[in-house]
């Protein structure tokens, strides 16, 4: 009987727990459906909380624009142009610690949180308004896309950039639906903004250019086209007129890589440094469609890696008819996608590499398809639905848990080079943020560790090099100098930093 009376109590406890388990699922799924943007905002903040708690260094960049806006506090604006040329970001962080003293390196990180956290929340709300079936997919991907994601412990221009674009199509979306001077106005305001961050955001202009082409041959809607294009023409204008705007290094930099002449040099180039490397003539002869047709698969190759696993929903043929809604609801953002690419045909000419952090921007132009074809996929198959959900949640913490072993050997070096040698003593530092580190601000290195060690070895007293103590170049080159291992520091793996002097 007693039995019997236990069996009733842990039925009613197990269907209660059931019960209860299905109500936090269903609340988790209100949340997301019915609050997406409020959750992408949130969600990303908490996110890169968690990413920048686990930190131990800063990034070379982050360094680079740290000391530029110490510079500027202590020295005045002129200063920061002579160790950057395009410091705008700097300008900022140093604003933000005068205004509000708040250390450097943390308003930094306050303001790429806010950025990306606004990145989020505004492609969200893009995708609410144009396919409000297909937010909640956005909210997930936008928050645990590897592209963008496993950069919230960083320092870096791209989430200015980011957001700023981010704006400029919400923006453009919303001046679609309502039209407006003002709206229209606004627009280039961002684009504006987002310039100061990357250069690179001028391609709005353009892209947007051409999805409003098709206006200025209809008489109902040519006021629109005017709407848009009057600041630009205007601005431009006055621009060339008063001011000498291609004097900048780095925009003088840009117009030189878009010039054809310039592309096609470089692409030549490129393609004869790959001939010469084959064996074959008829390999040599089609050496540049190989060059040009892997640069395409680098970057397709790269995107996809880089989208994680919100990829799978294009296993299926039938998945990719969401492109054709894409290009029908979210025409900005494919224009700016499409002028993407060549930016970084172009730049992968010039400059013969790409890293995930130059194509992010690509795959964040792509969230609205990427949520679009998991939305179709999981009504195909509502159970990988499910698979899918769990992937995207393990994959949104290992963008922001790291489990490798930071970079606390420069840190360590760097206060031991602060707290013991002289402030003035001459050191070369293998590594820009030991020189961070030691209050010496960022120096960008312009010679090679071998370099400063043979052609350079009486220009400084100590050298901060990433090396083991028992290497057999190093062990020669000490008895050679009459040099010794002052110091040493290690991380848990094993990565040294050794100062060297007399």
């Amino acid at each position: 009987m007693d039995w019997i009376v236990w069996r009733d109590v842990d039925s009613i406890l197990r269907g209660a727990v059931i019960e209860r388990a299905g109500d936090v699922r269903a609340q988790a799924r209100r949340v997301f459906t019915e609050y997406p943007v409020r959750v992408a905002f949130w969600g990303s903040l908490l996110l890169s909380l968690v990413a920048v708690l686990g930190t131990a260094t800063v990034g070379r960049d982050a360094a680079l624009y740290i000391d530029i806006a110490q510079h500027i506090t202590q020295q005045g604006a002129k200063v920061a142009w002579q160790s950057f040329d395009w410091p705008w970001f700097s300008f900022l962080l140093a604003g933000t610690h005068i205004a509000l003293h708040i250390p450097l390196e943390l308003s930094a990180y306050l303001w790429c949180g806010l950025f990306l956290a606004g990145t989020c929340a505004l492609m969200v709300d893009c995708v609410r308004r144009q396919t409000p079936q297909a937010a909640g997919w956005a909210c997930l991907v936008v928050l645990a896309m590897p592209a963008v994601n496993t950069f919230r412990n960083d320092i870096i221009r791209e989430f200015g950039f980011w957001f700023f674009c981010t704006l400029t199509l919400w923006l453009a979306l919303r001046w679609q639906e309502r039209g407006g001077w003002v709206r229209a106005n606004t627009i280039h305001l961002a684009i504006g903004a987002a310039v100061l961050f990357r250069l690179e955001a001028i391609l709005l202009l353009p892209a947007l250019g051409l999805w409003q082409l098709p206006n200025l041959f209809s008489s109902a809607r040519r006021q629109r086209f005017v709407q848009f294009s009057l600041v630009p023409v205007v601005v431009g204008a006055i621009g060339l007129s008063i001011f000498d705007v291609f004097s900048s290094p780095r925009l003088a930099d840009y117009l030189s890589m878009i010039d054809v002449r310039t592309i096609f040099a470089a692409f030549n180039l490129l393609s004869d440094q790959f001939a010469n490397s084959l064996t074959y003539k008829y390999s040599r002869d089609d050496a540049g469609q190989i060059i040009f047709f892997g640069i395409l698969a680098t970057l397709l190759i790269t995107f996809v890696k880089l989208m994680g696993p919100f990829a799978a929903p294009f296993a299926l043929r039938r998945n990719w008819g969401v492109l054709r809604v894409y290009w029908r609801d979210y025409r900005p953002f494919a224009w700016a996608a499409a002028l993407y690419v060549l930016v970084l045909v172009v730049f992968f000419m010039r400059q013969q590499f790409m890293n995930s952090r130059y194509m992010s921007f690509l795959n964040l132009l792509s969230v609205p398809f990427l949520a679009l074809a998991l939305a179709a996929f999981v009504g195909q198959f509502p159970r990988l639905g499910k698979v899918i959900i769990v992937l995207g949640l393990l994959v949104m913490l290992s963008n922001v848990i790291s489990t490798g072993a930071g970079k606390t050997h420069f840190v360590e070096a760097g206060r031991w080079m602060a707290a013991n040698t002289e402030p003035g003593a001459p050191a070369y530092f293998e590594d820009g943020r030991i020189s961070y580190y030691a209050g010496r601000g960022y120096s960008l290195q312009v010679m090679t560790r071998e370099q400063a060690m043979t052609e350079h070895a009486g220009d400084f007293r100590y050298f901060l090099i990433e090396a083991r103590e028992n290497e057999p170049w190093l062990v020669e080159w000490l008895a050679q100098h009459k040099q010794k291992i002052i110091a040493r520091f290690a991380n848990r793996k094993g990565a040294t930093v050794l100062v060297v002097g007399p």
